[in-house]
């Protein structure tokens, strides 16, 4: 049921495509958005195109993973954190198995703020993700991210963790962590890279 076709308006166009398509027929714009890529460049009325498409179909589709998926990439964009957050969990729950959903979700905990004015409870929590994210698959951008907080929040209020930023960042280097990803990564994050 989770990843089941559901028909729905392109949210480029308005014409009748489905999740099964990965692009529409008519404008050859994407119909489902499973990565962070997809909306990067996009303009913000289009974001808000494709997000209000999205949720008029989850009305019929609560829990299909695809469009909760693509909803909570548009709200991420748009800088939304809370909706994104409890749309990325909503995809998580329907499919366990995909570590973009959980680092996606981890970057939302943060608001759009430096992780040294983020509250502890939402820390711990965006560290749970990325660490269930790297259970699944590890990559360098997840230890890269787990790296920045364990700098900005930990490392820069004096608490020990293990592992400490400087093993994270080892770690994303071994993983192959790209010069683009990082870029992206602060880009999405809204905030300076402190390394």
């Amino acid at each position: 049921m989770a990843h089941e076709v559901v028909e729905l308006n392109c949210p480029g166009c308005g014409a009748r495509v489905s999740t099964g398509q990965k692009e529409c027929d008519w404008c050859h714009k994407p119909i489902v958005i499973s990565t962070f890529n997809s909306v990067y460049s996009m303009p913000l009325p289009e974001v808000n195109k494709y997000a209000g498409a999205y949720r008029k179909a989850l009305s019929e589709n609560p829990d299909n993973t695809d469009l909760n998926k693509s909803v909570a990439m548009c709200y991420l964009k748009l800088k939304m954190y809370d909706k994104a957050l409890v749309a990325f969990d909503k995809a998580v729950e329907d499919n366990f198995d995909d570590s973009e959903t959980y680092f996606y979700a981890a970057i939302c905990c943060l608001n759009g703020k430096k992780a040294f004015l983020a509250q502890r409870a939402l820390i711990d929590h965006a560290v749970e993700y990325i660490d269930a994210a790297n259970m699944i698959e590890p990559k360098g951008i997840y230890y890269y991210l787990l790296a920045y907080i364990k700098y900005d929040y930990f490392e820069r209020k004096y608490l020990n963790t293990t592992p400490n930023y400087k093993e994270c960042l080892m770690m994303a280097e071994q993983k192959g962590v790209s010069p683009h990803d990082i870029s992206e990564l602060f880009g999405i994050l809204g905030v300076v890279n402190p390394f």
